[in-house]
C-alpha cells in the first residue's frame, strides 16, 4: 500500500499531497561539519514519503507505516523539547521549529513511510525531518528555501529532539541533485553541486551496510565534538576549519593532549580531502579519487577511532578484492561504508566481502549502489 492510501485508509480522507526526501551517504569529509569546515554527501535512492494535509485545530497526528503503533495525536501549541522519545519526535520537532521561527503552522494529517536503513548511518531521521518540512512549506505555503528547511529541521534534532548533528544530513536531503556530489561549506552553508556521473564512467559507489550498531558510539560522538572544540581554544582559532592544511605540522606541535591532537589532525586532513577529491572530479578523474577515500578511513580509524571491527573488515576486504577505493561513512561504530569500484567487478568485491563476514561470524551485510540521486520533492 502506498503512503496515499495509507493516509487515506488512516484518515478517511485523501491527502493534500504526498512529499519524498533522500537519505544520503557521504562521500568524504567527517566529523568536520560542526568545526565548520567541508563535506561531500550525496542523497540516496532511497527516500521517506510524507502524505499530508493541513488542519486548522491545533492538532498534529503523526503516522508511521514502518512502526507498529496507533496514530500519534499531539496539539501543536504544546510541543515542548525532550518531551517525546519516539520516532514522533522528528516530524513533531519540525513542526515545533516552524511555530518556534514564527510560522504559523496550525496543525497537520501526516502518514509517513521510508525505505531509508535505519541505524545504518544513512540519515533516515534527517530524510523524515526535510520530508515533514518540505510539506509544511508548501501547504502553508511559508516560501522557505532548501537551505532554511535544512536549518529548520536540524533545529529540530538538535533542540527538540537533543541529537547535536551539524547541518550536512538535512542540508543533503534538502539540497541535492541527481548525479552530483553536494559541495557543502559549513561556515557559510553555501553550496555547490558538484558532477557524479558514476555510470558514465564504468563505476560504482556501493553502500556496505554492516548492519551493526556498537553501544559505545553513544557518548562518543559529544566526547569528540568536546575534543575538537578544545583543540580550537588551545590554537587560538574559533573553529578547527580556520587551521590551514599546510600549518597542521606546526599546529599539533603546539598541543600537547594526544587525544586532542588525534582529533585535530582527523578533521583538518579530512577537510583537505574534501578539496583534494573536489579537484580530482573536477577534472574528470573519478577514479583517482579512490585512494582519498581509504586514506580517509585510515584517519577515522587511527585518529578518530570511531571505526570498528566490521567496518575495517569491509574497507580491507573490498581493498584486496580490487575496489578502487573504500571508507566508514557516517557517525562510526557501525552503520555502513562505501567501496568505488569498477562496474565489472561488483560482484567480486560483494561477494569477498560477504564472504568474508560469513569467516568472522559476523551477520551478512547489505550491499547495495549509492547512486546520486534527487533531494527533497514534491512527488504528487
Amino acid at each position: 500500500m502506498g503512503v496515499r492510501e495509507g493516509f487515506e485508509e488512516l484518515y478517511g480522507t485523501e491527502p493534500e499531497g504526498v512529499w519524498a526526501a533522500p537519505g544520503r551517504v557521504n562521500l568524504i569529509g567527517e566529523y568536520t561539519d560542526f568545526n565548520e569546515g567541508f563535506v561531500m554527501p550525496l542523497a540516496l535512492p532511497h527516500t521517506a514519503v510524507a502524505a499530508v494535509s493541513r488542519r486548522t485545530d491545533g492538532v498534529l497526528r503523526l503516522h508511521s507505516a514502518d512502526i507498529e503503533g496507533p496514530v500519534v495525536e499531539l496539539h501543536v501549541d504544546e510541543l515542548a523539547p525532550l518531551t517525546n522519545t519516539s520516532w514522533a519526535a522528528y516530524p513533531a520537532g519540525v513542526v515545533w521549529a516552524l511555530r518556534e521561527a514564527g510560522h504559523a503552522v496550525t496543525g497537520a494529517d501526516v502518514h509517513l513511510a521510508s525505505t531509508v536503513p535505519t541505524g545504518a548511518g544513512l540519515s533516515s531521521s534527517a530524510a523524515l525531518e526535510v520530508a515533514t518540512a518540505l510539506a509544511l512549506n508548501d501547504l502553508y505555503e511559508l516560501g522557505l528555501t532548501g537551505p532554511e528547511l535544512a536549518r529548520l529541521a536540524q533545529r529540530a534534532e538538535n533542540d527538540f529532539v537533543g541529537v547535536p548533528c551539524g547541518i550536512m544530513d538535512q542540508t543533503a536531503s534538502a539540497c541535492c541533485t541527481e548525479g552530483h556530489a553536494l559541495h557543502l561549506d559549513c561556515r557559510d552553508l553555501s553550496i555547490r553541486q558538484v558532477p557524479f556521473d558514476l555510470a558514465a564512467q564504468g563505476l560504482e559507489l556501493l553502500v556496505v551496510d554492516t548492519r551493526v550498531k556498537h553501544a559505545l558510539g553513544d557518548g562518543a560522538y559529544a566526547e569528540r565534538r568536546e575534543g575538537c572544540e578544545e583543540g580550537a581554544r588551545q590554537l587560538g582559532v574559533s573553529h578547527l576549519r580556520d587551521v590551514a592544511y599546510e600549518e597542521l605540522d606546526a599546529a599539533l606541535a603546539r598541543l600537547s593532549d594526544e587525544r586532542v591532537r588525534r582529533y585535530v589532525r582527523h578533521v583538518v586532513s579530512d577537510d583537505h580531502r574534501v578539496e583534494r577529491v573536489i579537484a580530482l572530479l573536477d577534472a574528470g578523474d573519478v577514479r583517482a579519487i579512490g585512494p582519498v577515500l581509504t586514506e580517509g578511513h585510515a584517519s577515522l580509524r587511527d585518529d578518530l577511532r570511531i571505526s570498528c571491527e566490521e567496518l575495517d573488515l569491509v574497507v580491507a576486504t573490498a581493498n584486496a578484492a580490487g575496489a578502487l577505493g573504500a571508507r566508514m561513512t557516517g557517525g562510526g561504530f557501525g552503520g555502513s561504508a562505501i567501496v568505488l569500484v569498477e562496474s565489472a567487478d561488483v560482484d567480486t568485491v560483494t561477494k569477498a566481502v560477504t564472504e568474508a563476514f560469513g569467516s568472522a561470524g559476523h551477520t551478512a551485510p547489505r550491499v547495495f549502489p549509492a547512486v546520486p540521486s534527487a533531494g527533497a520533492r514534491r512527488l504528487s
